[in-house]
């Protein structure tokens, strides 16, 4: 069973499909997308990183064993299991006829069409027009195979419905209205069988359907471009006074390359979505410092150091300590599915990353399991009601606040 490290950046669609892949054929895939794991536009340029990807691109893989993978389909393709990739030669080569099929004739309309709604690209009426038409064809084409069909390939999902579903996100997110879809029944139904699988619903969480179509907002568009510098206004002075204008061009004309920052769409995408406001924002600066006591509870024994040290520096006033257990043991069967859903909560966690901590683990044996664990949280209110992103996984968990002062939390530490 493959096992490793995925890089990349949050809701990044591509390494979607390898995430959902991992869910499938349970693999043990790590997520890095946020410090200090990983830093988007420092991590994928540092020297190490690039000897391993050289093009500096994300998502990329490293398996435990050392073994490197860029380019998100054949990292999908390494994580899945034979069902995924097809269990027959003719099988497998029409999962690659669709995998292929996304890629050149889903991505390049759907940019073409997206893009300019979320503000990263200039609008060009005829541009979008031509994506337009040649979106239709691609639905049409689905909706035809899908006349007869569940899936893509055979009875179950495969790679084929994971990757085809990803590169279509958007397009049901930003611009596929009901009016637009409305010819396309058979793929609006596969669509939405395929994101409510619990191994989809577990990367991707609940996907809202379009409602009504995105267009282009020049006002968005502007903001988001790089602001010009005014020219410099002239000096007198002759040629004594010009030269400190040009130590000032000099140093400008330094920082330039620090501030450039290749990006494909993907990272494009990524830059185009609005900056939320910090939910802890409001809460006065604490002493504990949770990276500290993260770095020690990793790399060091976690009795003789970490336990003490986060004793010694707790911020009780600052933080909250939770126990949650999972209300349904009756439906964990599987010891690997059961860990996957660990797994894809903290995966959905990411951005509460620097004002949190879980330990969170399965007890028993396949068909007799159970969850509970531990949670730090910055505040003294359950963090995942202070963000939307954050509610997904919760509710299946019943929560209680524990007295920091008590034996009893102590002993559950």
């Amino acid at each position: 069973m493959a096992a490793g490290t995925l890089y990349t950046y949050p809701e990044n669609w591509r390494a979607f499909k390898a995430q959902i892949a991992a869910q499938y054929s349970g693999a043990r895939l790590k997520v890095a997308s946020s410090p200090p794991a990983f830093t988007f536009g420092q991590t994928n340029r540092a020297p190490a990183f690039l000897n391993n990807f050289p093009l500096g691109k994300v998502p990329a893989f490293q398996g435990d064993d050392g073994f490197c993978l860029f380019e998100s389909n054949a990292i999908a393709h390494y994580l899945s299991n034979d069902a995924l990739r097809g269990a027959t030669p003719q099988a497998a080569a029409q999962i690659l006829q669709w995998v292929s099929f996304a890629d050149s004739e889903i991505i390049p309309p759907a940019s073409a069409w997206v893009f300019p709604t979320l503000g990263i690209m200039q609008f060009n009426k005829q541009a979008t027009e031509q994506a337009k038409e040649d979106v239709k064809k691609v639905l049409t084409v689905l909706n035809q195979h899908l006349n007869t069909r569940t899936f893509l390939v055979g009875e179950r999902v495969s790679l084929a419905d994971i990757t085809v579903v990803c590169s279509m996100l958007w397009l049901y997110k930003q611009v596929l209205e009901p009016s637009f879809r409305q010819p396309y029944p058979n793929v609006t139904r596969w669509f939405v069988t395929c994101i409510n699988q619990p191994q989809f619903k577990t990367v991707l969480g609940d996907v809202k359907l379009c409602e009504k179509m995105a267009q282009f907002d020049a006002k968005k568009f502007a903001e988001m471009q790089p602001k010009k510098e005014a020219p410099p206004k002239k000096e007198k002075g002759g040629k004594e006074a010009a030269k400190p204008q040009e130590k000032k061009e000099k140093k400008k004309e330094e920082k330039k390359p620090a501030q450039e920052e290749e990006m494909d769409d993907c990272d494009a995408v990524l830059a185009a979505e609005p900056k939320t406001k910090d939910p802890f924002a409001h809460l006065p600066k604490s002493p504990f410092v949770m990276d500290e006591f993260k770095r020690k509870y990793s790399n060091e024994d976690t009795l003789s150091v970490a336990i003490p040290h986060f004793w010694e520096h707790f911020d009780r006033e600052g933080y909250s300590i939770w126990y949650s257990v999972y209300k349904y043991p009756e439906e964990l069967t599987l010891t690997f599915k059961s860990c996957n859903l660990i797994t894809g909560m903290f995966q959905r966690l990411d951005k509460l990353r620097k004002n949190a901590f879980a330990s969170v683990i399965l007890f028993g044996t396949n068909n007799d399991s159970s969850i509970s664990g531990i949670w730090i949280f910055r505040g003294q209110e359950l963090a995942f009601t202070l963000s939307e992103d954050w509610q997904i996984d919760y509710e299946s968990y019943d929560w209680r606040k524990l007295d920091p002062n008590s034996e009893e939390c102590k002993v559950f530490k």
